[in-house]
């Protein structure tokens, strides 16, 4: 990236909380807290040290179909992020201290994500679409199954996951790309790492259509707010209607000049907090609607929401929101990717979960070429589905 001084890179590995079982429950993410905690070359604080040093950013998350380690930092200090992030993902001790010193912190991450309303109502949203599989269980496991995961368990699980048939590194901004491949050679060369001739997994199949039914489900907590989800199945993430979807999403309630903004709080003043979202899996998917308001207000948020989504679904949306919907989109994508942590963000799982890796003028061709027939086809699909509805709060 001309012009950039800093350099982001990020180790994708092909494995989430879909791929744990009912025993496994949280080995994705106990993964990613054990693998800063030191190896052969670099204890735990030697490895916080090396990035605060030259004021690097440094973290990981955990989502359903992968998990990330990352790190940005000025370009001239690449070579040391790829080295650390190597030592890390293929010399991890996993020493029985520190799986049950890390169990302890996962423990009280689980406990406030309970505390909070947007993580307990999006739970309650997946377990209502997925039930008790995979794709509708918390990612970051529940009390029992991290307090009943052994240190064997995890390592299994490490050795089968993490493997280099099944990561992308993916680098952006001050780079030279055979430098950086030495580096990444040397790096993640360590214990034989590099050592398989297999062949790159590549993206997750799609497995049969995970169906999801209609379902509505309550949670009673001490909150001052109702949070409330309504939802419906969506669509997969090779779905070529993902760009429809996403401009139909934008007019729905993505902004302050969306129709569920203007509508449910500039018109009627009836919640601070909406917006509608959609997320895409291998084989499933999920579009709604996300609201925060006082108790009193619930059956009215519902009653407005409900006929804003069957008027869309029966008219589409107006040429005026078409065009301001793809401006939003394509104005977010570019200005996103000034960055080189954001570029790396959109290369790396491009790579990782699609089997096409679009280039941003591609995409952003994909979204001129919505129609309004488009957007009105996808929504009177999806918002004709069963109804899923999570309601959390007193």
């Amino acid at each position: 990236m001309a012009g950039v001084r800093s350099a982001s890179i990020g180790v994708w590995i092909g494995v989430g909380s879909r791929d744990e079982t009912a025993t496994t429950h949280g080995a994705s993410h106990f993964l990613e807290h054990l693998l800063f905690k030191g190896t052969d070359e670099r204890s735990a604080l030697d490895i916080s040290i090396a990035l605060d040093a030259v004021g690097g950013e440094f973290n990981a998350f955990t989502a359903k179909e992968y998990t990330c380690f990352h790190a940005r930092v000025l370009g001239e200090d690449l070579t040391l992020a790829v080295d650390v992030l190597g030592d890390m993902i293929t010399g991890s001790l996993l020493e029985s201290h520190d799986v049950d010193a890390e169990r302890d912190v996962i423990l009280d991450e689980i406990a406030m994500h309970e505390d909070d309303p947007d993580d307990v109502v999006q739970n309650l949203l997946a377990e209502l679409a997925w039930g008790s599989g995979p794709l509708g269980r918390p990612i970051a496991g529940t009390t029992e199954s991290i307090e009943a995961m052994s240190r064997a368990q995890i390592q299994r699980f490490y050795k089968r996951h993490y493997r280099p048939d099944n990561m992308v590194i993916s680098i952006a901004g001050a780079v030279d790309h055979a430098e950086v491949v030495k580096a990444v050679r040397a790096s993640f060369g360590r214990h034989g790492f590099l050592a398989t001739t297999a062949e790159p997994v590549g993206p997750r199949p799609a497995r049969k259509h995970a169906r999801i039914r209609g379902d509505e489900g309550r949670i009673s907590r001490p909150f001052e707010q109702v949070n409330v989800v309504l939802a419906a199945e969506g669509i997969t993430r090779d779905d070529d209607r993902r760009f429809a979807l996403g401009v139909l999403n934008t007019a729905l309630g993505g902004g302050t000049s969306s129709r569920l903004f203007q509508e449910v709080r500039e018109h009627r003043g009836l919640a601070y907090s909406v917006y509608s979202f959609a997320t895409h899996y291998a084989d499933s998917g999920l579009v709604g609607v996300a609201v925060g308001c006082l108790p009193g207000r619930l059956d009215e948020v519902l009653e407005v929401v409900r006929v804003e989504l069957s008027r869309i679904a029966a008219h589409g949306i107006t040429a005026e929101e078409l065009a301001r919907g793809k401006g939003q989109l394509i104005g977010g994508l570019v200005l996103g990717l000034e960055d080189s942590a954001s570029r790396m963000m959109r290369l790396g799982k491009a790579e990782l979960v699609y089997s096409d890796v679009l280039g941003i003028d591609d995409v952003m061709a994909r979204i001129e070429a919505v129609s309004l027939e488009d957007v009105q086809a996808i929504a009177a699909e999806v918002f004709s589905r069963p109804e899923l509805l999570a309601v959390v709060g007193p």
